[in-house]
């Protein structure tokens, strides 16, 4: 961990070791194809996030949301769902009704309900009980070719983005295209004859979903079978984006001054003001295939998480943030806070930074000291 650029830094971490959070509970099928599992609700959480799954070295925190009532939900990619509640860290696994302990995407929708998106459909936490939300396969495309299909993380039934537009409905990026939900049923978005698609184009694998001011839903595609840009649906007509004819992209967000903020797959940062696609400012060290993740703080920083890839604790990835909001980004500099490789971060509501780390790694940042809070 760098101690460069941080006055008086402390590390704390934490040692303090409990039982960890176990429930079996009963399997009830109240719906046809609904499965939902009872959770104890007396189980003993965590102080620190503990692995209990045998997850690799390469395992990490993927995905994680604050909901309504402060708890911070985080989904990782072999050890199912950690939830903390300040205090300590409540595991959510296979063994509690998740379809997977692989996750991909959280979401709190409107009325509270935390949904999850695994590597095996879609589940979301209804009161005291896990349930399984499956997309009927009547409305799934035929996949001919599952070359890229070939790992556990990456299914065609991975769910990779959630969200819930002003409308209420919900929005799922999956590994066979992307699906609406209106709370009732599903449709396959595409196969819907008023949706102009013009490029032809199939919403595989799709990285981010994000909504704008005016109600155009974005599309951000992922890895293949995806790579296919950057796309925008009106309402009425799909369009895509592919600057450089480049189609894989991480995620992006709409910055305080209304400009799309995108972190590509080999070409770093992208903005979009309305007209045209222009490189980014960033830290002037980084190696810009190496970007996992982009975010906008309350105050306007950016945040930069990147991971080199060449071996675990490359020193030349890291985490920066800029000195300067992103509207006046032309003259920023950037402070790096962590040397090691960073794949996830989170704001708070106390505005303190969440990232991850490989094998299962958590941290939180308050602008001064680092805390560790993982094994």
């Amino acid at each position: 961990m760098s101690k460069n650029n941080i006055s008086n830094p402390i590390y704390s971490i934490l040692f303090v070791f409990a039982f960890m959070f176990t429930s079996y509970g009963q399997v009830n099928s109240n719906t046809q194809n609904i499965k939902a599992t009872e959770i104890n609700a007396s189980s003993i959480g965590q102080p620190i996030l503990t692995k209990t799954q045998g997850s690799s070295e390469y395992c990490t925190v993927n995905c994680g949301i604050q909901d309504k009532n402060g708890n911070l939900w985080f989904g990782t990619g072999e050890e199912g769902v950690y939830k903390f509640d300040g205090n300590s860290f409540t595991q959510f696994t296979k063994n509690e009704g998740l379809s997977s302990n692989c996750i991909r995407s959280l979401m709190e929708d409107k009325n509270g309900t935390i949904w999850f998106g695994t590597c095996d459909g879609i589940c979301r936490l209804d009161g005291n009980k896990i349930i399984s939300v499956p997309i009927n396969s009547n409305i799934r495309p035929v996949i001919s070719n599952n070359n890229y299909y070939n790992a556990e993380w990456s299914t065609k039934n991975t769910v990779w983005s959630m969200l819930q537009d002003k409308s209420g409905k919900i929005w799922f990026g999956t590994g066979d295209g992307v699906y609406s939900y209106d709370g009732l049923n599903f449709k396959h978005f595409l196969s819907n004859d008023g949706v102009i698609n013009k490029d032809s184009l199939h919403l595989k694998v799709v990285a981010d979903i994000k909504e704008d001011k005016n109600g155009n839903i974005w599309f951000f595609s992922g890895m293949l079978p995806g790579s296919e840009g950057i796309c925008r649906y009106d309402g009425k007509m799909i369009e895509r984006f592919k600057p450089r004819e480049f189609g894989w992209n991480r995620n992006a967000f709409f910055s305080q001054n209304g400009n799309l903020i995108v972190a590509t797959r080999n070409y770093g940062i992208w903005t979009y003001d309305g007209n045209s696609f222009t490189d980014y400012i960033h830290p002037f060290d980084i190696v810009k295939p190496s970007i996992n993740q982009i975010l906008e703080d309350k105050a306007g920083k950016l945040w930069i998480a990147s991971d080199y890839g060449y071996e675990i604790d490359d020193k030349l990835g890291g985490l920066w943030y800029s000195n300067n909001p992103t509207s006046s980004l032309a003259e920023a500099t950037f402070t790096k806070i962590f040397n090691n490789e960073v794949y996830f971060m989170l704001e708070d509501k106390d505005n303190h930074i969440w990232f991850s780390t490989r094998n299962m790694g958590l941290y939180r940042y308050d602008g001064n000291t680092l805390i560790n809070f993982s094994e």
